[in-house]
């Protein structure tokens, strides 16, 4: 496939040969920040000097398993591997399982890891990397360039459905897509920001939202792995202007409950799960900033935006073509790896706009009245007094079944009184069964629910 030309020179929208070489990360100068860590800014001369580092330590195999939760060391090791042209693995946990089932069909892998990793050979990322400041006119200053074809990575579906199964990107299309969506997002009046984010980064979102904006446009990328109000508080306050906070409608949740608000961030980004029209709002209004909303997926990566709070339709990323086929719908283009397959209804609207309806294997089918779990799920959360809920089918391989099955956070109420909101919300068939009170849901990283939890928990509460 053909790409358009993306040349360091130029900026986005120019051309990018097939078999041309792009810089790793394009910050305009030695001393652009590249990412902040610990109450340090880590610039672009430092940031080259451990990728070459790092580098010249890794062993001699094709395959690497970034399992760095410091941002920037996963950063550098991801420039590493691709200036030794080995292929990161992004597996979808970091569970000794998950890593030993990987390390099995790729028997060449390591794991680049801060701590010895006992499911397969590691390689420890070494402390004296952080102090490559040194003298600054020693070791390389150019930051290192990679072919478009190169392989660059592999990610993994969640395998929620099955066995993960493996995503390859190339780095022209990983290139093509940051291009794209930071054009989109107008980052470039944001010159300099610094990407806080509560997502983890070795997940496509959080990679392409966090490290790979980050290294295409200048931006800063914070370190730390986010996840409690306080510390994205802090986060923010430490960071100076402009700030971009990447996140999840999970956590947005949680934000705008803080009684005290939140400091300003100059964009939103939302993305893994639909976000209700009136939390993007009071998003936007207690971080007074604009939340642009990402739909993608880990087959296609990033596809479309929107601004929730506006926009009903979606607008597809330059580099990204939808077309149907027998019902189901394909990305392709130069911001996407081959064609791929989207697992969700989408109904065009024009040439690059479209309309989302849930995902093909939201819609249930109960004595022959139809809806779809997003909406079951909207119900729920809409009582008061549920903090936290989720439908979903217990039926093998999430066929359709004669009953659904829900869990439900919600202190102080009962299963009688829910049951008894959700009969004036929805239709009894779909009322669950059974409904059982939790004290929080088995959420991953990014706000999912993975099926194996579900059944898992609610088989452990009917048995008790």
């Amino acid at each position: 496939m053909r790409r358009e030309r993306l040349t360091d020179a130029g900026g986005p929208g120019t051309s990018f040969d097939q078999g041309e070489a792009s810089a790793i990360a394009r910050h305009a100068d030695e001393g652009c920040v590249v990412a902040r860590r610990g109450g340090r800014t880590v610039r672009r001369s430092e940031f080259v000097r451990a990728v070459a580092a790092l580098a010249a330590r890794l062993p001699d195999r094709d395959y690497v398993i970034n399992l760095c939760a410091d941002r920037y060391r996963f950063m550098v090791g991801l420039a590493a591997a691709l200036s030794r042209r080995q292929i990161t693995l992004l597996p979808p946990a970091n569970a000794p399982g998950v890593l030993r089932a990987v390390a099995e069909d790729y028997a060449d892998a390591y794991a680049l890891a801060e701590a010895d990793c006992p499911a397969l050979p590691s390689l420890i990322y070494a402390d004296d990397l952080d102090d490559s400041a040194g003298d600054d006119d020693a070791g390389p200053t150019e930051v290192p360039a990679v072919p478009a074809e190169q392989p660059a990575l592999i990610l993994f579906t969640s395998g929620s459905t099955g066995r993960p199964k493996p995503v390859p990107k190339s780095w022209g299309t990983l290139v093509q897509s940051a291009r794209s969506a930071g054009e989109r997002l107008g980052v470039a009046r944001l010159s300099g920001a610094t990407v806080i984010g509560t997502v983890p980064h070795q997940h496509s979102y959080g990679l392409e939202s966090m490290i790979l904006l980050g290294l295409q446009h200048g931006l800063a990328v914070d370190a730390g792995g986010l996840f409690f109000p306080a510390d994205i508080r802090a986060a923010i306050e430490a960071a100076p202007g402009p700030r971009i906070l990447v996140t999840t409608p999970i956590h947005l949740r949680a934000l705008v409950a803080e009684p005290e608000g939140m400091p300003p961030v100059d964009l939103i980004l939302s993305a893994t799960a639909p976000l209700p029209v009136a939390l993007a709002a009071r998003a936007e209004a207690c971080f007074n900033a604009t939340l642009i909303e990402i739909y993608g997926c880990t087959e296609a990566g990033q596809i479309a935006t929107r601004r929730t709070v506006r926009d009903e339709d979606w607008h597809c990323l330059d580099g990204v073509a939808l077309h149907g086929a027998q019902g189901a719908t394909w990305a392709s283009g130069a911001a996407v790896e081959g064609v791929a397959l989207l697992h969700d209804v989408i109904s065009p609207i024009g040439a690059a706009t479209f309309r989302l309806g849930g995902r093909s294997a939201d819609l249930v089918d109960v004595a022959g009245k139809r809806t779809s779990l997003a909406h079951l799920n909207h119900q729920l959360l809409g009582i008061d007094g549920v903090t936290d809920g989720v439908f979903f089918m217990p039926g093998p391989d999430g066929r359709p079944v004669a009953r659904l099955a829900a869990l439900a956070v919600a202190p102080g109420l009962t299963q009688e009184a829910i049951l008894q909101a959700l009969r004036e919300r929805i239709d009894i068939a779909f009322l669950p069964r059974p409904l059982v009170l939790v004290e929080a849901l088995p959420r991953d990283a990014l706000g999912k629910l993975p099926r194996a939890a579900l059944l898992e928990l609610i088989g452990r509460r009917q048995g008790v």
